[in-house]
């Protein structure tokens, strides 16, 4: 505490395990081989690791850690810990507090658990955690106290990646030496690293706990599969950058604390378009580094929220008709001297190693633009995708009129026109400066660039972001070493750097859109253009087997085949059992709470007619009976599209034909006829006292918090 209040630069880290602590409590050596390690990815000797890990172990139990974990990410997309104590006894009944750095390096859990899409039997059941020392250990608090959590990848026995990590780590090294291959031909020779770096915007929806608790769909699901729209939506546009709610405020304001304290650089809070939506967004870092920050901030978000009696809904669509949540994946290219790569510059030399990056993402996103829409592929997204708060289906990008009107001129050999017509020519002539918003920013675009990096708008707000960013990195090294190869040839530098740029927009511009990517112009100007627009995660997913794909990324070093394969088997049996658990939810929840709520309420109408013509028989009961003709209609309806979905479930279940083709059943029919189902619940929900209806509407999620 400083002054009464608290110190900032004190709380931020507190629960690090960084590279201060390191200073001060590792030997020289020590420290200096271990950010050998951490920053040239140098083997790390075992005799550094013990010291490493028993400082590490006295630091934690010193701030009150009891246990530790290999924290890592497997291919559920969320995170997964085995906690072992520090605790070991020795003879006598006495005990000591033991880490190791064998302990430190490598963990055994159990993984026959974990999705492997074919990799492994489910009887094989070892599995390895490697310790990331590129990624700091850091203390996690929760109601158990506190946890080391050590990031590590996992792995097979045979050596196959099991999780996010790995290929992440993989496709960093790829960028990196290809970037670095770039810059060395433009005289850069003392860059050792380039990093891709990401911020990640994070979105979220805040309800009410004891409201979400009484919503099956919410709890099973993440989405409500039922729900009239209320009086109010997003239509007045009061809530974005609204003041926040006191309980709101308190709540973000545990969070900004826990997550400074895990060293966490969040800067920006906001409410959101939608009632109840919020966005939280960090500082940019190593892409590595903001892929384990973004896996903490969704777990974070979740237990901050129950402390608070509310619920965090991370799904992409959990309400029809308001604003659905994604998450803008701010990436880009820097040096380990922290130059950005996409800083156009102010000299001749600088523009020209700027306009060769970037003709290199203009070509890596439409010659990968169906990985890319695969890196973004789920079941919530499915409902988010194309909508209109989100970018389409379809892959573009967005330069802004400046930047697209420069790259138009390479081709077309024409001076730039502020210039006289002085033609211009890479290498020679400077570019007129670029500011960072040297145009509006364009909302409807899913990739964009944005001064100094480009934001894809895709990535959904549930899922972890390391594949898009293993697809960004692995897709640019490749078209970056293409035009390595080039250059290195090269009789005359300035010459062939002209030609590639020029080649590269006119091959690849039909990917540049400055337009409204939501009208319906745009999506017959795609079609005529050759952009695919791909609806659904099912469609999306097989570009992860693509002959193109394997070829990109076997070649890389980042997927072998069978890891690609095994991805792919993992997606499609994810989405099925997401559509399965929806389906089950939803017939669950129409016999077991819709109908009898409804039958109670046709049989207290029909009472109340019979008693009234018993009372008055001359009273005009027109208004009972047709509500209480509407309501059995309806409720016929809701019954015989229930049972018309049991039964497609059912089928869809017992085909047991190809995982893609079974995934297209559960898509095309089990998915669609929920549509029908709900549209007849949400008919009722319209017709019933809402303090009848059997769960809280979207008026009390939405607005009661």
């Amino acid at each position: 505490m400083a002054n009464g209040k608290t110190d900032l630069k004190q709380v931020f880290g507190e629960n690090v395990f960084n590279d201060e602590v390191m200073r001060e409590r590792l030997p020289k050596n020590v420290y200096k081989a271990l950010r050998r390690t951490m920053d040239e990815g140098v083997p790390l000797d075992p005799s550094v690791a013990d010291v490493v890990a028993n400082a590490m172990k006295d630091w934690a139990i010193e701030k009150g850690a009891t246990h530790y974990t290999h924290w890592f990410q497997p291919m559920t997309g969320i995170t997964a810990e085995k906690h072992e104590s520090f605790l070991n006894t020795i003879s006598e009944g006495r005990a000591i507090t033991e880490f190791s750095g064998k302990s430190l390096i490598k963990g055994e859990p159990d993984a026959s658990s974990f999705p492997s899409g074919g990799i492994r039997a489910t009887f094989e059941a070892r599995g390895y955690t490697v310790w990331d020392a590129t990624s700091y250990a850091f203390l996690k608090e929760d109601e158990g106290g506190l946890t080391l959590c050590i990031p590590t990848a996992f792995c097979a026995y045979t050596g196959e990646a099991l999780d996010k990590k790995t290929p992440l780590l993989r496709s960093m090294e790829a960028v990196s030496k290809q970037a670095l291959r770039i810059l060395r031909l433009f005289g850069n020779t003392t860059a050792k690293r380039v990093f891709a770096t990401v911020g990640a915007e994070q979105e979220y929806f805040l309800i009410d706990k004891d409201l979400y608790l009484k919503r099956k769909d919410l709890v099973f699901t993440g989405r409500t599969l039922f729900g009239a729209k209320p009086p109010k939506g997003q239509e007045l546009e009061d809530h974005y950058f609204g003041s926040l709610k006191d309980r709101v405020a308190n709540f973000m304001k545990d969070l900004d604390y826990e997550l400074w304290k895990m060293g966490i650089p969040v800067k920006t809070k906001h409410n959101e378009v939608a009632p109840a939506q919020h966005e939280i967004a960090p500082i940019f870092e190593n892409v590595n580094i903001a892929t384990d920050h973004n896996q903490v901030i969704m777990d974070t978000l979740k237990r901050v929220a129950n402390r608070h009696n509310l619920a965090c809904l991370l799904h992409e669509k959990p309400f029809a008709g308001v604003n659905g949540s994604g998450k803008h994946n701010n990436w880009s290219l820097s040096t380990n001297e922290g130059q950005n790569l996409f800083e156009p510059g102010k000299t001749p030399h600088e523009n020209a190693q700027f306009l060769i990056f970037l003709s290199a993402v203009i070509k890596a996103v439409d010659e990968y633009a169906e990985l890319l829409r695969a890196s973004a592929a789920n079941t919530g997204n499915d409902h988010r995708l194309g909508a209109n708060e989100a970018p389409p289906a379809i892959i573009s990008m967005f330069l802004g009129d400046q930047l697209t009107g420069i790259l138009e001129n390479i081709e077309n050999g024409n001076g730039n026109e502020k210039k006289e017509r002085e033609y211009l020519r890479i290498g020679v002539n400077t570019l007129p400066p670029l500011p960072k918003d040297a145009t509006d920013r364009n909302r409807t675009s899913p990739f964009a660039f944005t001064g100094n990096k480009f934001e894809f708008r895709m990535v959904p707000s549930s899922a972890s972001i390391a594949n898009p960013n293993v697809v960004l990195n692995t897709a640019v090294a490749e078209v970056l070493s293409e035009i390595a190869d080039r250059l290195e040839g090269a009789k005359d530098f300035d010459s062939e750097v002209n030609a590639i740029v020029k080649e590269i927009v006119k091959n690849h511009k039909r990917i540049i859109f400055n337009g409204d990517g939501y009208s319906e112009d745009w999506i017959i100007e795609a079609e005529r253009r050759g952009l695919k627009n791909i609806k659904n995660t099912v469609d999306a997913i097989t570009a992860w087997i693509s002959e193109k794909s394997i070829n990109l990324f076997t070649k890389h070093g980042v997927f072998t085949e069978v890891e690609l394969r095994a991805r792919y088997e993992i997606k499609l049996e994810e989405y099925i059992k997401h559509i399965n658990i929806e389906a089950r939810t939803m017939i669950d929840m129409v016999k077991k709470q819709i109908i009898p709520v409804v039958l109670g309420e046709v049989t207290n109408i029909a009472n109340s007619i019979n008693v009234v013509k018993m009372a008055m028989p001359d009273l005009d009961l027109t208004t009972q009976a047709e509500l209480l003709k509407e309501l059995q209609l309806n409720l016929n309806l809701l019954k015989k599209e229930t049972l018309e979905l049991e039964a497609v479930l059912e089928e869809a279940h017992s085909f047991n034909g190809d995982i893609f083709e079974k995934a297209c059943i559960f898509r095309d029919r089990v998915a669609e006829k929920m549509k029908n189902v709900r549209v007849y619940g949400d008919k009722l929900e319209t017709l019933i006292d809402e303090n009848k209806w059997p769960f809280p509407s979207y008026e009390k999620l939405l607005f009661y918090v």
